[in-house]
């Protein structure tokens, strides 16, 4: 299987991270790309340097006020008066302000709140760049998967929840959206997105919500008690054209291997009835039982299976990384997918 990454990924070296009321070091960390490329060294596999991707791509997923506010964030926030070293919001427009007519407004601290969910997503000097390299990285994968072929992108930072408009949850640029619409623009009626990240895919169920040649199926731990919180249930099946094109699969946590390869097998088959032509998969490794974050145990044999089960679609597919923070087990736990791929 071919892979693709981009250096400059590592620019990207986020300090901010807010959990239950205390700032703590940032998970997303540079670490993370050097572990998954050992796993691919492991494998034998030596990833091509894709060419970063341009604010032309991005807008065919984001909406061209939301890339600008992406590209200039960080030297606004640098102009202000006794700043922090990162973009980090203190304030959202709570729906309340939204329905008197809230506006993001010009000033940096505002358009900060506007277009982040929450406060997971710090922007420092690197982080536009290593975004455009990420989504380069998403779409070489999905140019391979247009082929015929199936590819694996080592994206960094991720991209599942992240909106049209707004970042979240360590995502700034939906790297799997962007690989569906290459996929569509190359020729597939019908892309299917399959995401086994242990978190619900938020922003690629809001991204696709009313649109019928794009079917999304998201396995993770269940939102009443894990991020992001307020959706992912079982019940959001779309809306319009959409309708009946997002199947959610949440998990109790702590479920284990059984009940999660289940998920994951019934997404297989929801794909397969879909009648998808190319396939791409939002491959976190966060669900794994040696997470940091664990919720949902599972092993490396559950990855491996994971694999397996996936590839018997047999569809010309893009992997695209999502999470995963433990570096000092990613690569192997992306080694055991990549083989159970390989070998199904």
């Amino acid at each position: 299987m071919r892979a693709f990454h981009h250096p400059d990924q590592a620019r990207h070296t986020p300090r901010f991270f807010l959990t239950r009321g205390e700032v703590r070091p940032n998970f997303e960390v540079p670490e993370r790309a050097a572990s998954l490329l050992a796993g691919l060294q492991a494998l034998g596999i030596v990833p091509d340097v894709a060419a970063p991707a341009g604010r032309a791509a991005l807008t065919r997923v984001h909406t061209p006020d939301y890339v600008e506010y992406l590209a200039t964030a960080a030297a606004a926030w640098a102009d202000l008066p006794s700043g922090g070293p990162e973009v980090v919001a203190n304030i959202h427009p709570a729906p309340e302000m939204l329905a008197h007519g809230a506006r993001a407004g010009n000033h940096i601290i505002g358009q900060a709140g506007w277009y982040s969910a929450d406060a997971a997503c710090p922007i420092g000097p690197g982080t536009w760049e290593a975004t455009l390299s990420a989504a380069g990285v998403a779409l070489a994968a999905a140019a391979e998967a247009a082929a015929g072929r199936s590819a694996y992108a080592l994206c960094r930072p991720p991209g599942h929840h992240a909106y049209a408009a707004r970042a979240g949850g360590h995502c700034y640029v939906n790297n799997a959206a962007l690989a569906v619409e290459a996929l569509r623009a190359a020729g597939a009626p019908r892309v299917a997105t399959l995401d086994i990240d242990s978190h619900h895919g938020n922003g690629t169920q809001g991204i696709f919500w009313e649109r019928e040649d794009v079917l999304t199926v998201s396995v993770h731990g269940d939102p009443t008690r894990y991020y992001p919180w307020y959706v992912g249930h079982a019940e959001e099946r779309g809306a319009g054209a959409g309708a009946g094109c997002n199947l959610n699969l949440p998990l109790a946590i702590g479920s284990g291997d059984a009940p999660w390869l289940e998920a994951v097998a019934r997404g297989v088959q929801v794909a397969r009835d879909f009648g998808a032509e190319a396939l791409v998969v939002s491959l976190g490794f966060d669900a794994s039982e040696h997470e940091p974050l664990n919720a949902l145990s599972v092993t490396a044999d559950g990855f491996a299976r994971a694999g397996a089960l996936i590839a018997g679609l047999g569809l010309p597919s893009a992997l695209i990384q999502e999470g995963g923070y433990n570096i000092d087990l990613l690569g192997s736990l992306l080694q055991r997918f990549l083989t159970g791929w390989s070998e199904a």
